[in-house]
């Protein structure tokens, strides 16, 4: 008990010296991404590299990717198939979190691309559903963080099932269609999960969620810039 209050007293000090460490991360262990329903057949999907999502499939076709010159972003979705961990979501957290993540999407590309809302000639058909969306716990969180005893701990608990202890989760399935002739140019599953880091809005239970999805905004931009063969494609940190 001293040893927790001692800890309390100098948290200010070792924030400070905590802060600019690595945001989310992806998440793998048994608590990895998994098929939540949403995208119907997963038999193309295969183990993602480094760099790429959980499981993904891209089409390799160079013409066609640089065909594309706008994009429909539909309303991103909360799926609540038998197998999605977001089934149980209260509804007012599930309607902010699809107009977050679809908001994130649409300010990163459409720094390229021309949103549009009906298919067409040369528009790429995004969709996107939230399968778990899990709040932090921050102040436990920050304990873990700076505590040594408590980060190897949570540390054990990342190589079991996928996360850190007491931090947000959040995983995605997503497919980039044709607009128009329905070709399936990308399908994903991923899952991020918070690092134990210190940011200036820590104490938002919900920081970790949204630092993931301005990751897969920030992703999603780059990877089309590298299908349709574009120069100066910038790679978010992982």
């Amino acid at each position: 008990m001293k040893n927790f209050f001692s800890l309390l007293m100098v948290l200010p000090l070792m924030v400070i010296m905590a802060a600019g460490c690595a945001k989310t991360k992806q998440a793998g262990g048994f608590g990895e991404a998994e098929p939540s329903g949403f995208l119907g057949d997963y038999s193309m999907l295969k183990e993602g590299e480094k760099g790429q999502a959980t499981l993904v499939y891209i089409k390799k076709d160079p013409a066609k990717w640089k065909s594309y010159d706008k994009i429909l972003l539909k309303p991103v979705q909360v799926w609540r198939g038998e197998k999605s961990d977001a089934k149980d979501m209260d509804k007012e957290d599930a309607e902010n979190l699809g107009r977050l993540l679809w908001s994130k999407l649409d300010a990163e590309l459409r720094k390229d691309y021309q949103i549009v809302k009906q298919p067409g000639p040369g528009v790429l058909q995004i969709e996107a559903a939230i399968t778990e969306a899990g709040k932090g716990m921050p102040f436990l969180d920050l304990v873990t963080t700076l505590y040594p005893a408590a980060a190897v701990l949570s540390q054990g608990k990342r190589m079991v099932a996928g996360t850190n202890s007491f931090v947000g989760a959040a995983s995605v399935e997503a497919k980039f269609t044709d607009s128009q002739d329905g070709t399936l140019m990308v399908a994903a599953v991923d899952r991020r999960g918070g690092g134990k880091y210190i940011l200036k809005n820590r104490f938002d239970r919900w920081a970790d969620v949204e630092e993931a999805y301005s990751y897969w905004a920030q992703k999603t931009r780059w990877r089309l810039c590298v299908q349709r063969g574009g120069a100066n494609c910038e790679e978010p940190d992982e």
